[in-house]
């Protein structure tokens, strides 16, 4: 027979759980507006810098001889060294976000590895730096309390040596890879090739590449220089903002599913320690009128 004690100290303890997670959901949840406010502004101030990069671009490739000629927006065949950028959370709870980033990371570094290719990982947020750390994977650099607490001037610090060492050919390409924000219930990873620029992906309305820019063809190399070193800043800040946007959002859900969890232990645990009791009284008044018959 169960004791009794030990099912009412049980459903104490669950109890206490369930408190916790719930608060922490809500806690999360408050977050995530914030965050997913932040990202939808972040989005258009991206999609617009897409658009200024795409139409100069394809203005300097229309009028040079020979067509664009820049590193930045050069893809190398067979590169030799890539730069792997990950973005994990701080924190756990938060059920398969971070997870899923580490397994895209690794089935990057195995591919790059059969190619013979070198690759810079370089790691923003303690679970996937802690991960790597624990498997014995060198890791360039690290960075931790990025993640949970996005920086533009600490992000753009991060991010300057691989555009620097893109830029003077020590490396080939810059990869980020980061769980994004989709919806409230749902994540999306991402894996993009920030490095080399590539302007048929850019998310913008073509239809509006007119000559809105009147700048002279001699600046036009210079401004293009400038605006791709802030586009690849801005998309390694943006990950970091769509990144704690997805977290929270996993984190809500995760918290969620562990209170509901929780609320049917308490009930399962409240029916047997019923049953332990009734179990109980039953035995007493077995023995006390066995005893009473034992004395007749």
């Amino acid at each position: 027979m169960a004791n009794l004690k030990d099912i009412q100290r049980k459903i104490k303890s669950v109890s206490s759980t369930q408190k916790t997670t719930r608060a922490m959901k809500l806690v999360s949840t408050a977050k995530l507006r914030r965050a997913e406010e932040l990202a939808k502004r972040s989005r258009l101030y991206a999609q617009k810098m897409n658009q200024v990069i795409a139409e100069i671009a394809g203005r300097i490739n229309r009028n040079k001889v020979g067509g664009l000629d820049n590193r930045f927006f050069e893809t190398i065949e067979n590169p030799k060294m890539v730069d792997v950028v990950f973005v994990t959370a701080d924190k756990g709870l938060c059920g398969g976000f971070n997870i899923q980033t580490i397994k895209a990371v690794n089935k990057l570094l195995r591919e790059y590895k059969e190619k013979n290719v070198k690759v810079r990982l370089r790691g923003i947020g303690k679970k996937g730096i802690e991960y790597f750390k624990y498997n014995e994977v060198e890791l360039f650099d690290a960075v931790v309390d990025l993640s949970s607490k996005p920086n533009k001037e600490r992000s753009d610090e991060f991010i300057q040596t691989s555009i620097q060492d893109f830029q003077d050919g020590k490396i080939d390409a810059l990869h980020v890879v980061y769980n994004g924000y989709k919806n409230m219930i749902t994540q999306e990873l991402h894996l993009n090739t920030v490095l080399p620029v590539n302007t048929d992906g850019f998310d913008c309305d073509k239809a509006q590449h007119s000559s809105m820019l009147e700048v002279e063809a001699q600046d036009e190399e210079a401004m293009l220089n400038a605006l791709v070193t802030r586009y690849v800043s801005y998309n390694m800040y943006y990950s970091l903002i769509d990144s704690v946007a997805a977290e929270h959002s996993a984190r809500m859900q995760a918290m969620d599913t562990a209170t509901n969890n929780a609320k049917e232990m308490v009930k399962s645990l409240n029916v047997e320690f019923n049953k332990a009791r009734q179990a109980a009284i039953t035995t007493e008044l077995i023995e006390i009128i066995s005893g009473v018959e034992s004395m007749k």
